[in-house]
């Protein structure tokens, strides 16, 4: 027979065991948060390398790969559609209304929006930036803020 004694023993044993995988696990998984998967996660280079600064072709293939990449609604044809209205493609593109690159962000939510999705410090008339950061953040919420 089991005493009260002995069942707590094995509730705490267990509870250290959850403890112990959930502090692990996060740890080897590592390579999911290489991968730009975990919302924080830094984006390496190679998730879609293109060389943006040569011109609107460039910035096109840009947002086709980080669309296609993140799996966003409406996939790479709305991700164009929605860049070529709010700047025709234009990374230093300017609203006077303080909204800025290539989407469009606010600055004011920028530097928020740029660091929960692993570009922490960057500008958002990078276009990399913007656009990747758009990607993932549309993959998670969808379109909204850009009303498509």
């Amino acid at each position: 027979m089991t005493t009260s004694r002995q069942k707590m023993r094995r509730h705490v044993v267990a509870a250290l065991s959850i403890a112990a995988i959930l502090t692990i696990a996060p740890a080897s998984m590592s390579g999911a948060a290489e991968l730009g998967t975990g919302r924080n996660a830094q984006v390496p280079a190679r998730i879609c390398n293109v060389e943006w600064r040569k011109g609107t072709y460039q910035v096109k293939r840009l947002i086709r790969c980080a669309a296609h990449h993140w799996n966003v609604p409406g996939g790479p044809d709305m991700a164009l559609y929605i860049a070529n209205r709010e700047s025709q493609f234009h990374p230093n593109a300017y609203n006077p209304s303080g909204c800025a690159g290539i989407y469009q962000h606010m600055l004011r939510y920028w530097p928020g929006r740029a660091a929960a999705y692993g570009f922490r410090g960057w500008s958002a008339f990078n276009a990399r930036a913007n656009i990747i950061v758009t990607m993932r953040m549309v993959s998670h919420t969808g379109w909204g803020p850009w009303g498509s």
